[in-house]
């Protein structure tokens, strides 16, 4: 009896002691789909040397995302720009929140599995010339979730960003929320997420979005349908009535890579 009991205080000891050792980043599911809502979400743009590319897209497929998710990071989606000549590879990441991001994107990049990876990709000459990044969070009033494909259509997507004149973010959104988005539903668009910037500059943030069409041609053709529907010009022009709300309008049009999450 009582070699049993010393047994099992043993055994508690070291499941404690298992359990204290645990951290977030050992989860390798990442966020579960219901989370992403509230997650902080990091978009990245690799402009990669010429020829690389291919060689770049190996290792995401081989390697990265598999240890991303190791340490506890979402893979969101991964895409090619549609324009043969723009020679980059965009991505979507997700974290928890803020605070877990520089910990478990520091966990990853010292992963002496990545570091190796990284090494034997670069073997020839680096990958990478240059990287833009921009961290985002979910807007509530316009996507709570991510919009994925029911089936498996073939689609392309269309990453939009908005620059809004001083103090117009809100009127923005409001107007996304009340009208654009079942508008754009209308003539034949699909709105997949609403993210807004989180600038480390203090400056505005932007509205950043995806939508999905068929194709490149029909993405055109629904913008075209769209911006002469009376109803779309009406609130337009009541959303307008104390001065223009957007400055400037960024569009890219991609496709999703095979092992993309998002498709």
């Amino acid at each position: 009896m009582k070699q049993s009991l010393i047994l099992l205080i043993l055994l508690g000891c070291s499941l404690s002691a298992v359990a204290q050792k645990t951290k977030p980043s050992d989860n390798p599911r990442g966020l579960k789909s219901a989370e992403l809502g509230a997650a902080y979400f990091e978009l990245r743009t690799y402009h990669c040397n010429e020829s690389k590319r291919p060689d770049l897209i190996r290792r995401f497929r081989d390697h990265t995302l598999r240890l991303l998710e190791r340490h506890g990071i979402t893979n969101v989606a991964y895409f090619l720009p549609t324009d043969s000549n723009n020679n980059s590879l965009t991505f979507i990441l997700a974290y928890p929140d803020k605070a877990s991001r520089e910990v478990r994107w520091n966990d990853f990049a010292n992963d002496p599995e990545w570091k190796a990876a990284a090494k034997q990709s670069e073997a020839n000459g680096k990958l990478v010339a240059r990287v833009d990044q921009t961290f985002m969070t979910m807007v509530p009033e316009l996507s709570r979730e991510i919009k994925k494909s029911k089936g498996k259509p073939e689609r392309i997507f269309e990453l939009r960003t908005y620059h809004c004149l001083p103090g117009k973010l809100e009127d923005l959104k409001v107007r996304f929320r009340d009208h654009t988005r079942k508008l754009f539903e209308r003539h034949g668009m699909t709105n997949v997420v609403y993210w807004q910037t989180v600038p480390r500059d203090g400056t505005q943030p932007k509205l950043v979005y995806l939508l999905a069409h068929k194709n490149e041609e029909a993405a055109k053709a629904s913008f075209d349908a769209f911006r002469k529907d009376p109803e779309w010009v009406k609130v337009r022009d009541a959303s307008e009535a104390n001065g223009k709300i957007v400055e400037k309008v960024e569009s890219m049009y991609l496709t999703a890579l095979d092992f993309s999450p998002l498709k």
